[in-house]
């Protein structure tokens, strides 16, 4: 058990007249320091317990206080689904509030208080606006055009029940130390698509996100952790101003992926959190009432165990958020890593999860971001990812949201959802579900690999009946059906044996011959008679891509990605790329010669590689590092089916 109790005893030797630091304690009951504040600040408070040095100037005269008593604060939890982990200095909250603090803002309406085991328990499953409002400068500035609010009602009639919405400020500063003011269009357009979210019906979780390393990474050499402070106060006070009048259904969360390394990191990370709850009940409104997640280092599961301490003085009942990208190498398509689900890479998630529950029996816990994503991960390993995520998380009561870019999973334009089964195992998986799932290759030793998520029929060779090893789960299949609607007949089509589903000759041959035109043929959807998973398998003919060019000079075309056009031979993107000097050097990562055959010197989706949808693109770090190199260097670029003998690639090199 992670219970966290603070004892707040009266100082016995504070002095009267030494001036307290920016945001250090300045009063309250059990108090007995300093009352004066630092030049810039003043002495402030929401509650008769902590009174905080904050930055400005009091408006009116504050007496504080100075007791001699002795104040016991605890911070109450319960691994009740009904019971609140609260940061709690007072009396028990009330079920509803109809006025508000003696903050900044004003509300008339009325607050329906709600625990943060209830709240977290109710997002799930949760889903982020992911590249929108955090995207810099400004919303609109990456891949996704600015929200609208037909976009949450597809999130909700996926299934889903919250939104995260990230929100970066740093370039929406007006002004400068020390009102730090926030531009009031950019206020408004936040609370605008709050007000889409809860308009439905969703919860909603506001935090500060690219913030962490623009301005607010405590890291940082140099880093001027006043200036931080400073700002992050005024930060949220203006947010918590701005949405100080939100329904209950709305959370926030200090910020995002705060980087950290050292424990004295973490423990200014510990102050962040505090100076946002200052900040956020100062304000007004029904903060003081409302739900907040609070974060550890980089809201990494293993840094936030050792290090998260609880704020205390506040009575918000509080969650704590941890994001999952682990494996990273397959998440990340790095390395040459594309399969997942070995009886040891369950483990380990399992083990991840169970370490931060272990640590915080008693407090709501969520995963505020995870993916595996439909644009760079194979299906079947994806699958088997997701299936066994969920319900890991769903075990130990964790909250999920999933991470969307906006080309990851949600086609906002066309309100479509890229991978279904995943997001249908997503939105209704339990910790019990039992999931049937095509089984794929999970042998990182192996010199190729195989997936049941597709039927591959290489280009030139006979068609034979195929079979698909699939993980039933003690369901059984009950039918197929392909992309016109038609049911395939068992016995004629299809037949199951043991774990197997084998495809006849002669209903591949309806769809296939020798010198079919590669590409995918047919999605054959199969329904089975429990658990939420659908799969989709895939009937792709297949044979080596072709490249327009096979070479180019490295300085030639430096300083850009390079941009090669493609004719698909198959599926149209690609598994892994090789990079090898010509002199037998791996280009990058020289430490994979330790990993399995096919994932000896890869490189790393995005950081080395891409693709489009009629390119292969080497990326300009990878051309810098050839040139760096001195050295001719071959990009061997790998696709699906990943097969020995470099019958499914294609070489491509950089000259120097």
């Amino acid at each position: 058990m992670h219970r966290l109790c603070v004892i707040a005893i009266a100082a016995l030797f504070g002095s009267a007249h030494a001036q307290v630091a920016g945001y250090g304690q300045c009063g309250g009951t059990g108090y007995s320091g300093s009352t004066t504040c630092t030049s810039g600040y003043y002495c402030a408070s929401q509650n008769p317990y902590y009174y905080q040095c904050v930055p400005g100037t009091a408006t009116t005269s504050t007496t504080t206080t100075s007791k001699t008593s002795v104040t016991t604060t605890t911070t109450t939890t319960s691994s009740s689904s009904s019971t609140s982990t609260t940061l709690k200095t007072t009396t028990s909250q009330t079920a509803t509030q109809t006025s508000t603090s003696t903050g900044a803002a004003t509300c008339t309406g009325t607050f329906s208080a709600i625990s943060a085991s209830d709240f977290v328990a109710k997002l799930h499953p949760g889903w982020n606006l992911g590249n929108t409002l955090d995207a810099t400068p400004d919303e609109g500035s990456w891949n996704n055009a600015p929200v609208v609010a037909s976009t949450f009602s597809d999130v909700q009639n996926a299934g889903f029940k919250s939104v995260r919405i990230p929100v970066t400020y740093a370039y929406h500063f007006t002004g400068s130390s020390p009102d730090w003011t926030i531009d009031p269009t950019w206020l408004a357009r936040v609370s605008e698509v709050v007000d889409m979210v809860t308009s439905l019906g969703l919860y909603a979780i506001v935090d500060a996100h690219h913030d962490s390393w623009i301005w607010a990474d405590v890291t940082a050499s140099g880093a001027n952790l006043t200036m931080i402070e400073e700002k992050f106060y005024r930060l949220w006070y203006q947010v918590g101003t701005k949405l100080a009048c939100k329904s209950s259904l709305v959370a926030f969360e200090p910020i995002n992926e705060p980087p950290c390394n050292t424990a004295t990191d973490a423990a200014e990370i510990n102050k962040l959190n505090q100076i946002f709850l200052q900040a956020i009940n100062d304000a007004g409104g029904f903060n003081p009432q409302r739900v907040v997640t609070l974060v550890g280092g980089g809201e990494d599961s293993v840094k936030t165990s050792e290090w998260f301490v609880a704020p205390t003085g506040f009575s918000n009942p509080y969650a704590i958020q941890f994001h999952y990208y682990s494996p990273y190498d397959f998440i990340f398509s790095a390395w040459g890593k594309t399969i997942w689900g070995s009886d040891t890479e369950k483990a380990t998630v399992l083990s991840d999860f169970t370490l931060i529950r272990n640590n915080f029996t008693d407090v709501p816990i969520l995963i505020g971001e995870y993916d595996a994503s439909p644009t760079n991960t194979e299906p079947a390993g994806r699958w088997k990812y997701v299936d066994y995520l969920i319900r890991s998380a769903r075990s130990l009561n964790f909250a999920c949201v999933l991470w969307d870019n906006g080309l990851d999973h949600l086609d906002r334009n066309a309100g479509t959802w890229r991978d279904p089964n995943s997001i249908s195992m997503i939105t209704k998986s339990t910790a019990t579900s039992a999931n049937s799932l095509p089984d794929s290759s999970e042998d990182a030793s192996a010199t190729s690999q195989w997936s049941s998520a597709y039927i591959f029929h290489q280009y030139g060779t006979n068609v034979v009946a195929q079979s698909l090893p699939f993980i039933f789960n003690g369901n059984t299949l009950t039918s197929i059906s392909d992309s016109t609607g038609s049911t395939l007949t068992s016995g004629t089509d299809y037949s199951v044996s043991g774990a197997n589903i084998t495809f006849t000759a002669s209903y591949l041959s309806k769809h296939i011959t020798s010198t079919t035109a590669p590409g995918i043929i047919a999605n054959l959807t199969l329904t089975f008679s429990g658990g939420q998973s659908s799969p989709v398998v895939q009937l792709v003919q297949w044979k080596a891509p072709t490249l327009s060019s096979t070479s180019a000079v490295a300085s030639s075309v430096s300083g850009a990605d390079l941009s090669i056009p493609v004719t698909w031979g198959g599926l149209p993107e690609i598994a892994a790329v090789k990079a090898l000097t010509t002199s037998g050097v791996y280009l990058v990562d020289d430490w994979t010669v330790y990993l399995g055959p096919l994932q000896q010197a890869r490189t790393t989706y995005s950081s080395q590689y891409n693709w489009d949808s009629s390119h292969v693109i080497i990326t300009s770090s990878a051309i810098s590092s050839v040139i760096s190199a001195g050295v001719s260097t071959v990009f061997t670029f790998e696709f699906y089916p990943r097969v020995e003998g470099g019958v499914n690639s294609v070489n491509f090199t950089l000259t120097v």
